[in-house]
This record gives C-alpha cells, sequence and structure tokens, in this order.
C-alpha cells in the first residue's frame, strides 16, 4: 500500500470563498489526492497524497482552473561532483524529491537549478536528498529567499501605488460628473466651457485608464474565471464595472442607440469601484500579512550559523550543514542554533520564546538546551540532538502552520454556502435588472443598471472566506506566543465546546518529582537493612517514586547492593531478588495478591494518605517488613489554575493511580472536584469514559507514557510539554511550559477565537444578507431609495476590512490567570479499585 504524503501548496489567485470552493472541488476530484483543506487567509492548500506524481497532477489541475500553485526556484552549490555520472546521480536524487518540477546540474559551475512546489518541498529537502548520496550541499549565495510577510509586503506596496494612480485619474472623473450633478453653476460652467460631450470624453479616457491599467488584475481574472462557468469575487467586479462602463461608451459615442430620456454616463461609478475595491485590497493585504505575524516571529528565532568546535577550533557553519553529534560552542547573549545536551560550561538561558515563561532557566552539563531560545552572561559547550526539521523550533513552526492551515468543522457551512453564492449573485442581478425593466418607472433602463451593478458589487463574498481562517490563523499564533500549540486545528473548536477537565496528577497536578518522606518498620525488622533491599528493587525501575526512594535511601548514606530477576506488575509494585531474599514493594492490592497480611500498618497507611502521601508497602521473604511513603509535592500554580477553570464554568476532575485517601488529600489542596482514584494506566480510559457520562464532553491533560490512550480517546487530548514525546504524539493540544497555566490560556484563546470567528460570520453573512435587497431596489417603491453602485463598493470593501481587523483583535489575548482565591468544593469520591 503506498505511503501517503501530507503536504501544502501555496496558491495564488485566491480573492473570496468562492474561489476556495472550487479549488477544494477540483484538488478533491484527483485520483490519489485526499484529505484537501484549502486557507484564503494562508492562501495555501493542505492535501495528502498516495505518491509524489500527484503533486504535479495537483499543480496541473490548478493551473487549469486558473488559481496556480506558487513555484520558487533555488540554485544550490553541490560539492563532490567529478564527471557525467555525477550529474545524473545528482539531478536523479533532487528530480526524486516530491513536489520538484524542474532540475538543471552544472558541472562545471557545480551548482543545481531546481524548480519545486513551494510548500511541498523545502530547501532543506533538496540539500538531503544531495548529501544522502554522497554530494553535500548547500544554497548558494545568489538566492534570495523571500518570506510570506516580505511577499504580503510587496503586494501591499504594488496595491498602494495602484490605488494612488487610480485615485489620481478617477477625481477628476469624479469631479465632472458628480460636479456637474451637484452644484448647478458648475454644471453651466462645464456646458460654456468645453460641453456636456467633452466632458464625457474626457471622463473616457481617465475612466478606461483606471479600469485597464490599476483594476486590469479583475478583468483577466474574472473575465477568465466567468468563461471557464466559475464565476468569483473579481467575476463580479468586472461585470458590474464593465457593464456601467459598457454602457457609457454607448451613450457618448452611439447616443443614437439610446432613447433620449436615458442618456447618461457612469464612468464615475465604474472608476470609483475600482478605487474603492483596491483600497479594501490594499488594506486586506496589510491585515493579511499581520495575520501571519506569530508564525515570522518564530522564524526569526532560527538561527542561520552555528560555531561548531572541530579539532579545538571553533568553525562558523551553516546550521543547515549541522549533524547530529556535532560539539558547538555559545558565547554569552547569542542564540541557541539547535536542540542538545550541554557538556561544558553554565549559564541563564532565556526561553521565554518557546515556553511562555518570563524567568530564565539554569543550565549546566547534563542539561538540555533547545533551539531559538537565548543564551545568558555564560558560555556554553553543548552535543547536538536534534538539528534541520527535528529542532523543537521547527516542530513549533510546522505545528503552528499546521493549525493555522486547518479547517474547522464550522467552516463546513461556509464552504457549502460560498460554493454556490457567485453563481447565484449573478442571478439575482440579473432577475433584478429584469424586474427593473420591466415594472421599473421610467428611466427603467437606467435604474436596472445602477441597481444590478449595485447588486453585483456588494455582495462579493470576500468577508465570508476569511471570516474563519483569519481567525485561526491569528487566534492558533497568539496561542504559541503563549506556549500553547494546537497540533490539530479543529481542536480549536473542540476546547470550546469542553464541560469537564480531567487532569492526570504525577507530573500536572504535581511536580512529578517525589520526595522520601516516611519510614515505618514491621515489628522485628532493623530500619537500614530493609531500606537498602527496598533501595536495591527500586533501583532496578525508572519509576519517579522508585527514584525518589533510591534518592532518600543513598540520602541517609545506606548502599544499595544488587538485585537480580527484577519483575514489574503493572498497577501493583515490582519484586526482584536481594541477597538471597525476595522482596517485593508495591501497593496494598500487590500485598493481597501475594498473600501477605499488612494488618499491623493499615492505619497508619490510612493517615499517611490523609496527609496527601503515597505509602508502599514492602515484604521480605513473604512477611511484611515496612511501610514507605513519598510526597510529591503539588505545583506552585495548580491551585490558581484550578480556581481559574472553575470561574469559566468547567467541572475539574482528577484521575490518578493513587489510593482514594491520597487522591482526596491533593484534590482538597487544589480545589479540584472530583476524584477518581485507584487506576491503572489502562483504565484511564474507562474514566473518561464516565466522567462523559450524560453527554458531557472531556478534555484530558497529561505528561506520561500512560497517559497517551486516554490523550487519544479524549474529546481533547492536552499535553504538559515537559512530558514523553509519545504523550505529545497523542495529544491534540501540546503546552510547552510545564504546568497548568497553559490549560487555561488554551482555553482562553479557544474561547476567544471561536466568538470571534461566530463575530465574523455574523458579519459577513448578515452583511450580504440584509443589502442584497437594498442593492436591488426593495426600498425604492417605499421611500424612493436606491443603493448608489459607489456606495456598494465602499461597502463591500468595508466589510472584508472589518472581518480582519475583528480578528486581528486576537493578537491582543493575555495569559489568563485569574488571582481569585478559590472556593473549596466538596469532593465527590469514584471508585477506589482499578478499572478494568
Amino acid at each position: 500500500m503506498p505511503h501517503t504524503m501530507q503536504k501544502t501548496l501555496k496558491i495564488e489567485g485566491m480573492s473570496c470563498a468562492s474561489c476556495v470552493g472550487r479549488v477544494e472541488k477540483t484538488l478533491a476530484a484527483l485520483d490519489g489526492v485526499s484529505g484537501v483543506s484549502v486557507n484564503l487567509a494562508s492562501e495555501s492548500a493542505h492535501i495528502s497524497v498516495n505518491e509524489p506524481v500527484r503533486l504535479q497532477d495537483a499543480a496541473q489541475a490548478l493551473e487549469e482552473l486558473g488559481y496556480p500553485a506558487r513555484k520558487a526556484r533555488i540554485t544550490l552549490s553541490i560539492a563532490s561532483m567529478s564527471c557525467a555520472s555525477c550529474v545524473g546521480r545528482v539531478d536523479k536524487a533532487l528530480a526524486d524529491v516530491p513536489g520538484v518540477f524542474f532540475v538543471t546540474v552544472n558541472l562545471a559551475a557545480e551548482t543545481a537549478v531546481v524548480e519545486y512546489l513551494e510548500g511541498a518541498a523545502t530547501p532543506a529537502d533538496l540539500m538531503a536528498a544531495s548529501a544522502a548520496i554522497g554530494y553535500p550541499a548547500e544554497v548558494s549565495e545568489e538566492n534570495t529567499s523571500q518570506s510570506r510577510a516580505e511577499r504580503k509586503a510587496e503586494e501591499s506596496e504594488a496595491l498602494r501605488r495602484n490605488v494612488i494612480v487610480a485615485a489620481v485619474m478617477t477625481l477628476p472623473v469624479f469631479v465632472l460628473e458628480m460636479g456637474s450633478h451637484l452644484i448647478p453653476a458648475f454644471h453651466m460652467a462645464v456646458e460654456n466651457s468645453i460641453g456636456t460631450q467633452a466632458s464625457w470624453i474626457i471622463q473616457f479616457v481617465l475612466a478606461s485608464f483606471v479600469l485597464f491599467a490599476p483594476g486590469r488584475h479583475f478583468f483577466t481574472k474574472g473575465i477568465s474565471a466567468l468563461l471557464r462557468g466559475a464565476p468569483d469575487m473579481n467575476s463580479l467586479v468586472a461585470v458590474g464595472t464593465g457593464a456601467a462602463w459598457s454602457y457609457s461608451v454607448v451613450a457618448t459615442f452611439m447616443p443614437g442607440l439610446l432613447p433620449d430620456g436615458v442618456r447618461a454616463v457612469y464612468f464615475e461609478a465604474a472608476a470609483v469601484i475600482v478605487v474603492l475595491i483596491l483600497i479594501g485590497r490594499w488594506l486586506e493585504a496589510r491585515a493579511k500579512g499581520r495575520t501571519g505575524a506569530a508564525i515570522q516571529a518564530l522564524l526569526g528565532l532560527q538561527v542561520r550559523t552555528a560555531n561548531v568546535l572541530k579539532d579545538g577550533v571553533t568553525v562558523e557553519v551553516d546550521v543547515d550543514a549541522l549533524a547530529v553529534g556535532d560539539t558547538i560552542l555559545v558565547r554569552p547573549g547569542e542564540r541557541i542554533p539547535v536542540d542538545g545536551d550541554v557538556i561544558d560550561g553554565s549559564s541563564n538561558v532565556d526561553e521565554s520564546m518557546i515556553t511562555g515563561e518570563p524567568v530564565p532557566v539554569s543550565k549546566a552539563a547534563g542539561a538540555v538546551v533547545t533551539g531559538g531560545t537565548v543564551n545568558g552572561t555564560g558560555s556554553l559547550t553543548f552535543k547536538a540532538g536534534r538539528v534541520g526539521s527535528d529542532t523543537t523550533l521547527a516542530q513549533i513552526i510546522r505545528m503552528v502552520e499546521e493549525a493555522q492551515g486547518a479547517k474547522l468543522p464550522i467552516q463546513g457551512l461556509v464552504d457549502r454556502v460560498t460554493l454556490w453564492f457567485v453563481p447565484a449573485v449573478m442571478f439575482l442581478a440579473a432577475l433584478t435588472v429584469a424586474v427593473w425593466l420591466i415594472v421599473g418607472p421610467d428611466p427603467a433602463l437606467t435604474f436596472a443598471l445602477v441597481a444590478g451593478v449595485s447588486v453585483l458589487i456588494i455582495a462579493c463574498p470576500c468577508a465570508m472566506g476569511l471570516a474563519t481562517p483569519t481567525s485561526i490563523m491569528v487566534g492558533t499564533g497568539r496561542a504559541a506566543e503563549m506556549g500553547v500549540l494546537f497540533r490539530k486545528g479543529d481542536a480549536l473548536q473542540e476546547l470550546s465546546n469542553v464541560d469537564v477537565v480531567a487532569l492526570d496528577k504525577t507530573g500536572t497536578v504535581t511536580e512529578g518529582k517525589p520526595t522520601l518522606t516516611d519510614v515505618v518498620m514491621a515489628e522485628g525488622f532493623d530500619r537500614a537493612t530493609v531500606l537498602a533491599l527496598i533501595a536495591a528493587v527500586e533501583d532496578q525501575s525508572e519509576h519517579p517514586i522508585a527514584e525518589a526512594i533510591v534518592r532518600g535511601a543513598r540520602s541517609e548514606g545506606i548502599a544499595v547492593p544488587p538485585a537480580s530477576g527484577f519483575r514489574s506488575v503493572t498497577g501493583y509494585g515490582v519484586a526482584a531478588m536481594v541477597e538471597e531474599q525476595e522482596v517485593m514493594v508495591g501497593a496494598d492490592r500487590y500485598m493481597t495478591r501475594e498473600n501477605v497480611d499488612i494488618g499491623a500498618l493499615i492505619e497508619m497507611e490510612k493517615d499517611l494518605a490523609n496527609r496527601g502521601r503515597t505509602a508502599l508497602y514492602a515484604a521480605v521473604d513473604g512477611k511484611l517488613a515496612a511501610l514507605i511513603a513519598v510526597a510529591d509535592p503539588v505545583k506552585s500554580a495548580s491551585r490558581a489554575a484550578v480556581s481559574a477553570l472553575h470561574d469559566r464554568g468547567f467541572k475539574v476532575a482528577m484521575i490518578t493511580g493513587d489510593k482514594q485517601e491520597t487522591a482526596e488529600a491533593i484534590a482538597r489542596e487544589t480545589g479540584i472536584d472530583h476524584v477518581i482514584a485507584g487506576v491503572l494506566p489502562d483504565g484511564k480510559v474507562a474514566a473518561l469514559d464516565e466522567l462523559r457520562a450524560g453527554g458531557q464532553r472531556v478534555a484530558f491533560v497529561g505528561d506520561g507514557i500512560n497517559d497517551a490512550p486516554a490523550l487519544a480517546h479524549a474529546d481533547v487530548g492536552i499535553a504538559i510539554g515537559t512530558g514523553t514525546d509519545v504523550a505529545i504524539e497523542s495529544a491534540d493540544v501540546v503546552l510547552m511550559s510545564g504546568d497548568l497555566r497553559g490549560v487555561v490560556n488554551a482555553v482562553e484563546v479557544s474561547r476567544r477565537t471561536m466568538e470571534n470567528i461566530r463575530q465574523n460570520l455574523v458579519w459577513a453573512f448578515g452583511y450580504n444578507v440584509a443589502l442584497i435587497p437594498v442593492a436591488a431596489g426593495v426600498l425604492y417603491p417605499v421611500f424612493g431609495l436606491l443603493l448608489s453602485p459607489v456606495l456598494a463598493a465602499g461597502a463591500m470593501a468595508l466589510s472584508s476590512v472589518s472581518v480582519l481587523t475583528n480578528a486581528l483583535r486576537l493578537r491582543g489575548i493575555k495569559p489568563a490567570m485569574n488571582e481569585k482565591r478559590p472556593i473549596e468544593p466538596a469532593v465527590t469520591t469514584a471508585r477506589s479499585q482499578p478499572a478494568e
């Protein structure tokens, strides 16, 4: 079965929601292409293909549709080529990279020019493909990279120039025509000087320049789309302004074709419409550039070069050339280039750009550093652990890009409406003209033209197409700046519908770094001897509680003997042979299962559990030897985070394998409502189903390997970023910081973003529903009001700008932690036996 590849195509020419619908429909109809999601705000399409050739099929289909996939051209410097066969091997390796269209390898210049689909392939992919066959490659200095923000800046600047030119040329047209209508003396002055016919000819020349120079894009794109039977926003503008211009041309140069009563020109309407829509496009381009500000900020964290130590000499190399195991020197104040492990030096590192935490983190030998973070006043030497696309920063950028390009369930309604919206508008415009011609008062033809053009112009669905994706882009970008990564875009919507937030205890509510607090001996056993035996068994385990016990024993100067035959019984305990004695350590259920009598210490265990400590029994050769307890301190932010979740209307539950008494003590300390205790790792899924009783939707927050099934099973899985890779890969949302404040921030971003989307959709749909009838002239019979095409153009431009401006308000979301003292709810109890 062919391997499915996820790819992103950058698409040109999309201007409204109907464009999105057509692009999506075309791509989805291709063989071997699935999972299509098109985003107007990011001008991209995410697709899954079953083989590389499908990318070329997609690009060809988009080209034929009139929305070409953007291509990039890059020159690579290729090392080690020595003959024609080398050229052939490099050519084939580069051509085999999915998304590559064209390759030319030059042996003499030792270069390769590659043309590829932007988004589907990257320079790093190309360099890796060449290096993999023994020909190291690097980007030639002649290349100039261009970010999306730079492209939007260029687009904005070009539109600004067009606006200025169009406005300067339109002003005389507007003054000549509207001045004559509004000021009788001005009309007489024009009539007595140049005359009406000369005035109309001047207007024709200037308006024609405006339509077919600054405004030519509307006609080249719109008429082409119309001829393909797939009209878009440009088609509406082209037909509307073209109709006004054509009617005016007839009135100016072929007046005999029109009755005297309807002979008039609308050059000023056509020109002003183009100016107003260009202004809207200009403001829209500027706003779109800002919607991607978070991605640009993340890209700005990437380091271009690194100082690598080779044979005791520091060599500056391109970061793309770094390999795992390279030794890298980071001087004070420099940004760390890639992820790795410190081997020498000490410093404080500012990780706020990654985690959102403002306090620098101390780093010394053995510590992990993350690419993109900023070194403090000391020097650090570290070994590269993850490079290229494997670094944390690269993964964050990839997650944010995928989330920003996601299609939420709410977008489905928009897509279904906008797919037929433009054809429906053109039908309504034709119907409007027909009705006015049949039943309208004189001059009916003039009224029909004005109403038809107004309907075409005011109904452009730009705002509909931008309503959802712009909010998603800004919301997920702002979340990333706060250390919250939405790995799956639909989690943004799902999280806003959650009723219950369920928390894993260890490492989520608590620090996950327990310490040994109590050792209670059974009669006839020596403390030091038994603690040494227990530590020997636990030294074979990687569990945090085991580490705490071993650490506690060694801190007392106890030597830990070797153990053999170690075995672990998940959810129960561990056992091994130590100094020819069988030693078992575990929960009460383990002792019961192994027929060990624990009656002598049961009351002490309950007392320790009521104080929030995890108690374990130890047996030597089948006899109860001791009761030991560890305490895992609650994270400082947990109580405030639980309070903030309560303030937002959530119920908060905790799922743990600990005993009921221990869990309830933690719940009392943090204000958690509901406890499900004594749960084995595979029972967390059943615990979530229990919380779903009554149709409630549940988010689960965890950080360990054993949390992965629950994270995947929950309506929304939220992984603490300091946890394991397995947990993170199973989650919908990843918190880069290690505490529950990130959950509150994620909820706040989700709710604010969904509220913003609803506002945008209400405005976009409501605007069209309300104003199309007004433009058609429904108010004329009662109030004598008929909307001018000029006002229609202004309203349409304002609609798109309003949606974008509203979405940009999400950049102002603040980290949402409520400082009020929480009210302690009563703790409800659940089962104390493990789930099956």
